[in-house]
């Protein structure tokens, strides 16, 4: 067994384990995006970074790959990671407004406003959809293509796979495929339609932490002034 902290929280786990099995098993939420139980892990939207030590030695990694470490100190909200999640959060719309699940991500981690140049793909090459054509589905009728900007997901040549049994298994693992969004405009590109409450607690200068972890923070007692 390895043992390491969590949130302050002393855990031990079998080897193997990633950060983000350990930390939902303990009840520390971590938002994820390309990331599916029954799916092989694979760290695309780096939605669920954690932090790794304390002080200038502290990094971030994604907590669905990474395994856990002996004494290793793991905080899964600090201010440093909710910064990079929202920071992520706020590319994924420029890619993709009109996602209703990236707009549910806006809306619960306080996102309102988006400072990148607004793009309105239909893909953010999460790999959900691969993943499941070749595990779930035994099929591989689909792959990515290409590299860097040029990278896309689709059949060899845009060519109709013998492989695929059009099970729509691709179409219900994407995240922008399920429910889409009206707003296209880059002024509305956040249409906080299905805002949450948020925890007020990290907006205070003397917590570099959430204070608790309920979804949402309703029972919190500090409040906004």
């Amino acid at each position: 067994m390895i043992q390491l902290t969590i949130n302050g929280l002393q855990a031990s786990f079998e080897k193997g384990t990633t950060l983000l099995e350990a930390a939902r098993f303990l009840g520390f939420p971590i938002p994820t995006l390309c990331h599916m139980e029954g799916l092989s892990p694979y760290g695309a939207c780096r939605l669920c970074v954690v932090q790794i030590g304390d002080g200038p030695g502290a990094k971030l990694v994604s907590s669905c790959t990474y395994p856990v470490e002996e004494g290793i100190r793991v905080r899964t909200a600090s201010s440093r990671v909710i910064r990079a999640r929202r920071m992520i959060i706020e590319l994924l719309l420029a890619s993709c407004p009109q996602s209703k699940v990236i707009q549910d991500l806006a809306s619960e981690h306080g996102v309102r406003q988006q400072r990148f140049r607004q793009e309105h793909e239909t893909c953010i090459l999460c790999g959900l959809c691969v993943r499941m054509c070749e595990e779930q589905m035994a099929a591989g009728a689909i792959g990515f293509r290409g590299r860097g900007e040029h990278r896309t997901i689709g059949t060899p040549f845009d060519i109709t796979s013998e492989k695929c049994r059009q099970c729509g298994g691709c179409i219900y693992v994407c995240p922008t495929c399920q429910l889409r969004c009206t707003y296209t405009a880059p002024e509305k590109a956040i249409c906080g339609g299905c805002a949450n409450l948020q925890p007020p607690c990290l907006e205070k200068e003397r917590f570099d932490d959430m204070m608790c972890f309920m979804e949402p923070c309703v029972a919190c007692e500090i409040k906004k002034n």
